[in-house]
């Protein structure tokens, strides 16, 4: 009797796993994990059919593809970085602004004191607007909404004054061929994409014949990989061997594999997680919540600097009114990533697929010659619809689970 029992209950173990395991892959491959991969992909198509069917150029075009990544490099950074901050539980309005100021900084000093001592004090100088962030939300006490809706309001205030309300360029000829160099750089990036495509695979097939030796359940970062592999083999498959990267999306690439790496398998990833899901439990397990909420209010304000002197290195001028706006461009990039704002869950591969979202539907508006007021409509719509995605899904899985 008692071994009847035990087969029973053995028999009932082994088909509450086997259920998890199917509902581990339908998580994995359900909305909530991978919306905005289908949602990005089903544009792409969308558009191509589209333009095909019109007669307009190819959006499947090699050219069209790198320009589309390009100009949402500046935005993929601020966002990457953004999506620390929010993953930490806090909020930062403030980043366009921070941008903008040291774009401001590095017009207004370049022509004087050179371009790499001027980006250095247009980072400083955005770094520490982060720190009183910081310091302010974490010592004061007063929501971060609150205050970086303050500091984004002064800090374009400061840009104001600085410019005097009027544009800024430079005039040294040799500032403007160093501003060129590091933000205008070509480089053939076939063999690097392919090779970037075929390792992330392999690390990805390694990490998955762990998990299914040790009888885990996938983790969604090595799902992360899978797709950032597939884009990566797409992308060189579509360029027919012929790639030019720019500095700016190289650049991108390299901060967000960086910040992805530093999120999904290091101590500091797993704290600054932790901190965000429940401060108090991190806090009563020793880990010292100021000081990560704080360095990531300071680590979102340097991307910020660094995506300002990109910008005004682009440009090799300021407009006061620069970059207006670009917060909620950014923000709306974290949230189609699926980056909760209430702390504890985002990942920055899905970040920077949401910023290609959005300006491939800018891109496409472009193509199909669609108004502004149109592409305000429709980009509205679908961050809102992405967020109730999240949100409903996150909802199911809680009640699913008891949470």
């Amino acid at each position: 009797m008692i071994k009847e029992n035990r087969l029973d209950q053995s028999d009932v173990l082994g088909q509450d796993v086997q259920t998890s395991a199917k509902t581990n892959w339908r998580r994995l491959f359900g909305l909530q994990e991978m919306g905005v991969y289908y949602a990005l992909l089903l544009l792409i198509v969308t558009l191509t059919i589209i333009t095909t069917y019109i007669g307009q150029s190819n959006y499947l075009s090699v050219q069209n593809l790198s320009n589309v990544i390009y100009q949402s490099s500046l935005i993929a950074i601020m966002a990457v970085a953004m999506t620390v901050v929010l993953i930490s539980g806090n909020f930062d309005l403030s980043v366009a602004s921070v941008a903008a100021l040291a774009a401001v900084m590095l017009i207004g000093n370049a022509d004087a004191i050179g371009f790499w001592p001027a980006a250095a004090l247009a980072v400083i100088v955005a770094m520490s607007i982060g720190l009183l962030n910081g310091a302010i939300v974490q010592y004061v006490g007063i929501n971060a909404f609150i205050v970086t809706l303050g500091t984004m309001t002064a800090v374009r205030g400061l840009v104001l004054i600085y410019t005097d309300g009027r544009s800024l360029s430079v005039a040294n000829p040799d500032v403007i061929a160093t501003m060129k160099s590091f933000e205008g750089g070509r480089h053939d990036g076939f063999w690097l994409v392919l090779i970037a495509g075929l390792a992330l695979l392999a690390v990805a097939a390694f990490r998955i014949f762990q998990t299914r030796m040790a009888g885990k359940s996938l983790r969604p970062a090595t799902l992360g990989m899978v797709v950032a592999g597939l884009f990566f083999l797409l992308v060189s498959w579509a360029s027919g061997g012929e790639l030019i990267l720019r500095n700016p999306v190289i650049m991108m690439v390299v901060f967000t594999a960086i910040v992805w790496f530093t999120l999904s398998f290091t101590m500091v990833g797993r704290r600054v997680y932790a901190v965000g899901g429940n401060s108090e439990a991190a806090r009563l397990s020793g880990i010292n919540v100021t000081r990560y909420k704080l360095m990531a209010f300071v680590f979102c304000s340097g991307a910020a600097g660094f995506a300002g002197v990109l910008f005004a290195s682009r440009l090799r001028s300021i407009n006061p009114a620069g970059l207006t706006g670009a917060e909620l461009t950014v923000i709306a990039a974290a949230i189609l990533g699926g980056t909760s704002l209430f702390g504890g869950a985002g990942s920055v591969i899905k970040t920077l697929a949401g910023a290609l979202l959005l300006y491939s539907l800018t891109n496409g508006f472009n193509i199909l010659n669609l108004g502004a007021n149109w592409q305000g409509l429709i980009e509205g719509v679908v961050v809102v619809v992405a967020a109730a995605i999240y949100t409903v899904g996150g909802t199911k899985a809680k009640s699913k689970t008891g949470g």
